[in-house]
């Protein structure tokens, strides 16, 4: 069975702990690094990686998602992400793992990672979520114990409705580190409901360069009927209403 959202995202952040040891949190020792973030509504967390748990999260979440800090855990967060985004936010800690694992120890603390993504909040609607994380504890190994995290509604910079727009991964370097914005992305993740087969995108290819239906099964050697059948299936699959909308999303998610 194809492990799920949460349990990849486990294993990612498994791998980034390592079998690191744990120390003790003081919450004040972190109110100053809060500078580092803010541009909107929004509320900060305390994640605990090698247990996948949030240690805290701070009341303000309750005004921009709509849900009650007690009542948040992990998995039930990053199950409201949109289902489009989901493998974007695979592949950005994907990429956030292999990154770190460059770094010497006195550079992990110096390095801010920052992405987006949009979100659901209890009453529905999706905002889109500007998340920022600097490490606060590690151990001499490097493996990563906890982070600093702040959650910021950026609906207002980057449309939550915009199919135009795609979720970005920028580290940001401090006290004189290097920065790498808008960082390249290997696709590591797709969801099973996005993958077209191959008659599928040779279907997708020849609609994309404008050719009708008859068009398209006189080039693939197919029954007008066989394109069609393939077509309604396409708008299905990736949740659209028309040919447009299935081009214009199958672009946005890098797929054709």
């Amino acid at each position: 069975m194809e492990d799920s959202f949460y349990e990849k995202a486990s294993q990612i952040w498994h791998s980034l702990s390592k079998n690191s040891i744990e120390g003790v949190v003081d919450m004040s020792v972190y109110h100053k690094l809060f500078n580092a973030f803010h541009i909107g509504s929004y509320y900060y967390y305390i994640f605990n990686v090698k247990n996948i748990s949030f240690e805290f999260v701070s009341p303000e979440i309750n005004e921009v998602l709509g849900y009650a800090p007690k009542a948040l855990d992990v998995e039930f967060l990053i199950d409201k992400i949109h289902p489009d985004d989901k493998p974007w936010f695979l592949n950005f800690e994907y990429k956030v793992n292999e990154f770190f694992k460059t770094l010497h120890n006195n550079q992990i603390a110096n390095y801010k990672v920052s992405y987006d993504y949009r979100i659901r909040k209890n009453n529905g609607e999706y905002i889109r979520m500007l998340q920022q994380v600097l490490t606060i504890d590690y151990d001499k190994k490097g493996a990563i114990v906890r982070t600093l995290g702040v959650h910021t509604d950026i609906s207002h910079i980057k449309a939550a409705d915009s199919s135009a727009l795609k979720p970005s991964l920028s580290f940001i370097g401090l006290n004189g580190e290097l920065s790498y914005h808008n960082m390249n992305v290997k696709k590591v993740f797709k969801t099973s409901q996005l993958q077209f087969t191959k008659r599928e995108s040779e279907i997708l290819l020849s609609l994309l360069n404008g050719r009708n239906s008859t068009q398209t099964a006189t080039l693939l050697n197919i029954s007008k009927l066989t394109v069609d059948t393939h077509r309604k299936n396409l708008l299905a699959k990736m949740q659209v209403c028309n040919t447009a909308e299935l081009i214009a999303k199958s672009i946005k998610l890098g797929m054709i």
